[in-house]
């Protein structure tokens, strides 16, 4: 019997984020997970897709642009080049063409549908998705969108792991803390600026927040953004730590009085679980995914300035109420592991062989 196959195509980028973390943890997982749930090896061949003219490192050039725009024909020839003799193909992009295998394929949200400030969607792309053979959703709200929105029927639902560090981390020291403004008890948010962040409700409520705890500094990490620029600089108690390397954030987080997700809308949310992980009192939107992974873990709030800034309020009143939400925060977030992540995935890779 000739040994299966499993390529994973990824598209290299120099400006990681979530979805990029992903893709790391479980493809240098793979192969030992489909080793455990198959009893047999597999082969697995990594494509690391990059542009044309792209200095990134990868293995393969596509025309990136020209694909994700490409007719549906187009890309299913393209995906019959790609992909070769594969057994299963997984895309963890939807930019990247279908394979002519068992196509599965990864769907962290929604969001390119239904938030006109986000990255238009891949034309081809609920169509393909449709097709697949597997669809593969970071939480049961996100399948739950799939299903709804897009028609896909039966996704499977696979949750992201946290990092170990964000368990093992030390807080940041008082040197450490000092070289980013952060001196006082601070609260954190670390993410993007896109509309369904949410930022304007939490640059409405920290006023409010200032006032009543005057010691009290709002830290917002993340890359850049004109929007987050405009709504907080000069904001008494603000301080705009831009993008951090990604090594100092379970440092950053571990020493925050709490972490806020004030998100509209979120696939998966995983700043709730580091901030857990971490043994930090979280705030976050009572939305989307977020109450299915905090789990009762976290003080849930409208996503309105007003009911966001009394939940930060609430965080750091000392009320002994707020402390027991921690008592098992911890344990929820450690059944979040990239372990059980990759072993989920090749239960149903190995379904397709």
């Amino acid at each position: 019997m000739s040994t299966p196959r499993l390529s994973i195509a990824t598209i290299v980028t120099d400006t990681p984020m979530g979805a990029q973390v992903y893709q790391r943890e479980v493809t240098s997982r793979a192969a030992a997970a489909l080793g455990e749930v198959a009893g047999r090896p597999w082969r697995v061949r990594e494509l690391d897709l990059r542009s044309m003219r792209s200095p990134l490192p990868g293995n393969r050039r596509l025309p990136l642009g020209r694909v994700a725009t490409a007719p549906v024909a187009a890309r299913r020839a393209l995906g019959r080049l790609l992909y070769g003799r594969d057994t299963v193909s997984h895309r963890m992009a939807l930019e990247l063409p279908p394979s002519p295998h068992a196509d599965v394929a990864t769907l962290h949200d929604v969001v390119a549908w239904r938030f006109a400030d986000e990255s238009a969607p891949v034309g081809a792309a609920a169509e393909e998705l449709r097709r697949s053979a597997a669809v593969i959703c970071v939480s049961a709200f996100t399948a739950s969108e799939a299903v709804d929105l897009l028609g896909i029927r039966d996704p499977h639902v696979v949750p992201n792991g946290v990092d170990q560090r964000y368990f093992d981390a030390a807080p940041l020291d008082a040197a450490a803390r000092h070289s980013l403004g952060l001196d006082a008890s601070y609260v954190l948010h670390a993410g993007g600026a896109a509309r369904r962040k949410n930022l304007p409700a939490l640059a409405e409520a920290w006023p409010r927040v200032h006032r009543e705890r005057p010691d009290l500094v709002l830290a917002l990490a993340g890359p850049p953004h004109p929007e987050r620029t405009a709504l907080f600089e000069g904001m008494p108690g603000v301080r705009l730590l831009g993008r951090l390397p990604d090594e100092q954030m379970p440092g950053l987080v571990a020493a925050a009085a709490v972490v806020v997700v004030p998100s509209l809308y979120e696939g998966f949310g995983l700043p709730v679980l580091e901030a857990m992980a971490a043994g930090v009192t979280v705030v976050a939107a009572n939305t989307s995914s977020l109450p299915e992974v905090a789990a009762g873990h976290a003080i849930l709030v409208e996503p309105d300035a007003s009911a966001i800034a009394a939940g930060i309020i609430d965080a750091t009143s000392g009320d002994a109420a707020v402390a027991a939400l921690l008592r098992g925060a911890r344990e929820h977030a450690s059944a979040f592991t990239w372990e059980r992540s990759a072993l989920g995935h090749a239960r149903i890779w190995n379904s397709l062989r």
